[in-house]
């Protein structure tokens, strides 16, 4: 079965930096669209850096110019090099990857940022 696994978060200042991994099972990043998102209490899942599998990127407004989303498909991982964050940045992450019409995703790992 299709599994997701992210590693990297944690606890970090105002202006550090972080990368989150994810390595995937049974799908391939690289020929299907991915990206990462993020979540905080009460509010909705949103997106946060987005790859197709021709390897256009996008990017959420507030974090354009700080993170950079990478795949790396001999590895079959996808990363989130964060920098320069912020306390707003402070949220559980998730790894997801869609094929055809269906997202898979990770477990979330949390990002804390403090100020």
């Amino acid at each position: 079965q299709v599994q997701l696994v992210e590693s990297g978060g944690g606890l970090v200042q105002a202006g550090g930096s972080l990368r989150l991994s994810c390595a995937a099972s049974m799908i391939t990043f690289g020929i299907n669209n991915a990206g990462w998102y993020r979540q905080t209490p009460g509010k909705q899942r949103e997106p946060v850096a987005t790859i197709t599998r021709s390897g256009r990127t996008s990017y959420e407004e507030s974090v354009k110019g700080r993170f950079t989303v990478s795949r790396d498909d001999a590895q079959n991982t996808l990363s989130l090099q964060m920098n320069s964050l912020k306390p707003e940045d402070t949220a559980v992450y998730y790894c997801n990857i869609r094929r055809n019409t269906i997202n898979y995703w990770g477990q979330g790992t949390q990002v804390t940022v403090s100020s």
